[in-house]
Parts: C-alpha cells; sequence; structure tokens
C-alpha cells in the first residue's frame, strides 16, 4: 500500500474499533511503517474520529516530520519495531477485558494469559506482562525491548496490551483475538479451564509454521 492508502486505513481500523467499544476517548494509538518513517495517530485524538492528513509522520529518530503533535506513547511504538524488524504495523489499547487481566494480581509475568484456544496460540502466542510504569514513561520503551525480541504482544500492567503485526489487518486480528481471550479467560476464573497441553502446542506451531 503507498502511504495514502494506509493513511485512509488507520482511519477506518480506529473508527472500527472506536465504534465496536475497543478503544474510548482519546485513549489508544495505531502506528504503520512506512519506507521513509512511520505514522502514528496523534495525541489526544479520538480513533474513532481520525483525519488522514493529521496523522502524525515520523523518522526512525523520533522527528516529528508533518501532522499533529506525536503521541506521548510513541516510544512504545518505536521500541517494538526496532525489536520486530518484520512488524508492519502496532496497535495499543485500552481495551476492556485486557485492561482488566493487566490489573490482576498472581499473574504469570512470562506467560499471564493462558493458551486457551487455538487461535490465540496461533495470533498472540505467549503473553509476557510488563511491569507498571505510568503513561508517557520513557522506561516502559525500554521495558518492553527484551520481551519484545521474542513475542509479538505484550501486556503493560495495568495499563493495556501493545500488538504488533506483519500487516495493519494481522496487527488488529491479532489484537482482537487478544481481546475475545482475555474475556474467557475472566469468565472462567475460578472453573479450572481446559488449556491446550504443550503436545497441542507443538502441533500447532509445525502446522501453522508459527516459529517462522
Amino acid at each position: 500500500m503507498n502511504e495514502s492508502t494506509l493513511r485512509e486505513a488507520i482511519c477506518e481500523v480506529g473508527k472500527s474499533l472506536y465504534d465496536r467499544g475497543l478503544a474510548t476517548g482519546s485513549s489508544g494509538n495505531i502506528s504503520v511503517r512506512l519506507d521513509d518513517g512511520w505514522l502514528l495517530t496523534p495525541t489526544n485524538s479520538c480513533l474513532g474520529r481520525l483525519d488522514p492528513a493529521r496523522l502524525s509522520k515520523l523518522d526512525w529518530t523520533g522527528k516529528l516530520l508533518s501532522g499533529d503533535p506525536v503521541s506521548k506513547e510513541a516510544f512504545l511504538h518505536s521500541a517494538m519495531y526496532e525489536e520486530r524488524s518484520g512488524a508492519g504495523a502496532i496497535v495499543h489499547l485500552h481495551s476492556t477485558h485486557c485492561a482488566a487481566v493487566s490489573c490482576m494480581s498472581g499473574l504469570d509475568a512470562s506467560d499471564c494469559i493462558p493458551p486457551l484456544t487455538a487461535y490465540f496460540v496461533m495470533k498472540i502466542g505467549k503473553l509476557p506482562l510488563i511491569p507498571y510504569h505510568r503513561p508517557g514513561d520513557p522506561k516502559l520503551g525500554d521495558a518492553i525491548r527484551g520481551p519484545a525480541r521474542k513475542h509479538a504482544a505484550v501486556l503493560l500492567a495495568n495499563h493495556g496490551p501493545v500488538v504488533s503485526g506483519a500487516t495493519l489487518d494481522a496487527a488488529v486480528n491479532a489484537m482482537e483475538e487478544l481481546e475475545e481471550t482475555a474475556k474467557l479467560f475472566l469468565l472462567l476464573r475460578g472453573h479450572n479451564p481446559r488449556v491446550l497441553s504443550e503436545a497441542q502446542i507443538d502441533e500447532l506451531r509445525q502446522a501453522f509454521r508459527l516459529d517462522h
């Protein structure tokens, strides 16, 4: 896609996420990699009312090239892009069920949602929990670098998920799968759910080349 098409796509995706209640107010942000930098939804922008011409365009040093002032969470995206060369887009939301899970105590920090479904394993895999940092704290960018080298998605404690994908569609689909699995996880709390076994996960990895 050319830049103009990608700008339109970001706005369409943003409106879809907003209209379905996955983004509220001015929370969340979306970015897409370009040949000469990257696009990001601006600071204090509502994903349901984005203007393609006003999206922030940055170079890889973080300099704003055009558009409205950049989101204070731009460093989350830049850190993920730097660690994941195959990432073409990133979605960060404060979606209800993921945010609820991010506030729970006693989670496994290396994999905070169990493998409840095949589609969660296929689109997300393991989900590391990143320790709490205040919004806009640059140290959060450093905190996600290590996990981002191995994982396409992370969950920020008391905050929400950051999900990357090869394309914008892939990132959004993975984000939606994560939100639905977080909902299942909450619904099943206290019910001793059956999760996928290591053998079943290995079968998925081989069948769908998940490690490639």
